[in-house]
């Protein structure tokens, strides 16, 4: 399964500016809408398209491999 690190990323960024960054804002800056944003955020496994990715990627100041995690489900 492939995760979407925005979250964590979204923390780094605003560390970083020391300051709250908000959905609207980052919706606002990427012209993705806030519904999707919090999809991407909080549904695990949400499908999002590759201009999403880049524009967060931009956004965020990350690359693809900070914003994207395989993670691999062990089978029992």
């Amino acid at each position: 399964m492939i995760r979407v690190m925005f979250k964590q990323q979204l923390d780094e960024k605003s560390f970083r500016e020391k300051r709250r960054i908000t959905l609207n804002e980052v919706s606002d800056a990427t012209g993705i809408s806030r519904a999707t944003l919090s999809r991407i955020a909080n549904t695990p496994g949400h499908n999002t398209s590759t201009d999403h990715i880049d524009a967060l990627c931009d956004y965020l100041g990350c690359e693809l491999d900070d914003l994207l995690k395989r993670v691999v489900e062990k089978s029992e």
